[in-house]
């Protein structure tokens, strides 16, 4: 593999300076025959942390469309992905070099009858813990629980699990050295998970203020999907016939959710970058929930922080592009925290090394 160089302001420090690849690694030192491939603010690659490669609508799709739709986000900039649930055995992603790198929950784990059919594993209380165990092993060390979704009997949101069950499933994923995410809309989830020692909340809408002190207290992070949680208007209208209190509930989330997120982040809960890509989301749009978050009122500097360095320190990967560090990076004309529309329009996509967009 030859040597290639890019030139230009390096974020997060802004610091002009010469990038050289070789052999898919980070140096400064300029190789023999390095070429110059491109100029341009150069920015870590970007986090997907809520995304579900290989899910669709009617559940898990094909190999040919897990491809198609991870070569998308790769050329939107993205260059590592947390799936956060699939139906579909999407391991073989590791092995493809071209594709973005792949960090696996496995399947959604929820309750039964109580979920989207088709897209995770329906159990009972009694069984959450053994199928937690079993998705602690299958994926890539994290778990997605589905904390909350509509009650037939109540006909609005309610806890998938009672607060026993969700404590020892958490604990059985830690015992296996895996992390756990919940899915949660509303209020009354959170504090169970919390208290079982969750490590991250996926949406958040129904945060109150002693959620967002324990999270900040215990470390636990938000990924926020705010293109999802624009939706719950529609989810209103659909439901409002048969559960019309859901309807109520949607709305009142949606009504606050812009003070919610404003809330955690001022408090200093973390935040990251997750498009939700998959199922009624598209693939390839992490630059509009960027985009849509700085419009909720955080910086753009904030922003796409949680996109790239910030996220990948946090999902235990280089946050900057140091001395043999991968070789995964974007190239941009712009300077994007000056611009995040600049986002949609990357000059270089570099994936371990080579340069794949």
């Amino acid at each position: 593999m030859s040597a290639l160089r890019f030139s230009g302001p390096v974020l997060p420090d802004g610091e002009v300076r010469d990038v050289y690849v070789l052999d898919g690694r980070i140096t400064h030192e300029r190789p023999t025959g390095a070429e110059t491939a491109g100029e341009g603010w150069i920015v870590p690659g970007l986090v997907d942390a809520h995304n579900h490669l290989g899910l669709e609508d009617g559940g898990a799709v094909s190999d040919e469309e897990i491809e198609r739709t991870a070569i998308l986000d790769r050329d939107n900039g993205v260059l590592l992905t947390r799936d956060c649930g699939s139906p579909a055995d999407t391991r073989w992603v590791h092995g493809r070099e071209d594709l973005p790198r792949l960090i696996r929950c496995g399947r959604h784990v929820a309750r039964t009858r109580r979920y989207i059919k088709n897209y995770g594993h329906e159990v009972e209380p009694d069984a959450l813990a053994d199928v937690v165990a079993e998705q602690a092993q299958n994926g890539d060390g994290w778990v997605k629980l589905v904390g909350d979704w509509i009650s037939r009997e109540s006909g609005d949101l309610a806890p998938s699990f009672p607060a026993d069950a969700v404590a020892a499933a958490i604990g059985v994923a830690h015992a296996h050295g895996a992390k756990v995410t919940a899915h949660c809309f509303g209020e009354e989830s959170i504090a169970p998970l919390l208290d079982a020692g969750i490590d991250c909340i996926e949406h958040g809408t129904g945060l109150t203020s002693e959620h967002v002190e324990q999270m900040v207290s215990r470390g636990v992070a938000l990924v926020p999907t705010v293109l999802q949680t624009s939706k719950f208007p529609g989810f209103a209208s659909a439901g409002r016939d048969k559960f019309p209190a859901y309807s109520t509930s949607m709305e009142r989330l949606f009504a606050r959710r812009r003070e919610v997120l404003m809330n955690a982040h001022d408090a200093g809960v973390a935040l990251y970058v997750g498009s939700d890509g998959g199922g009624s989301a598209r693939h390839g749009v992490l630059h509009e929930e960027i985009r849509a978050m700085a419009a909720m009122g955080l910086s753009n500097e904030y922003v796409l922080g949680a996109a790239s360095w910030r996220a990948r320190a946090w999902l235990g990967w280089n946050p900057g592009l140091s001395e043999g560090d991968p070789a995964d990076f974007v190239v941009y004309p712009r300077n994007p925290v000056e611009d995040l529309s600049v986002l949609l329009e990357p000059s270089h996509v570099v994936l371990r090394g080579r340069q794949v967009a």
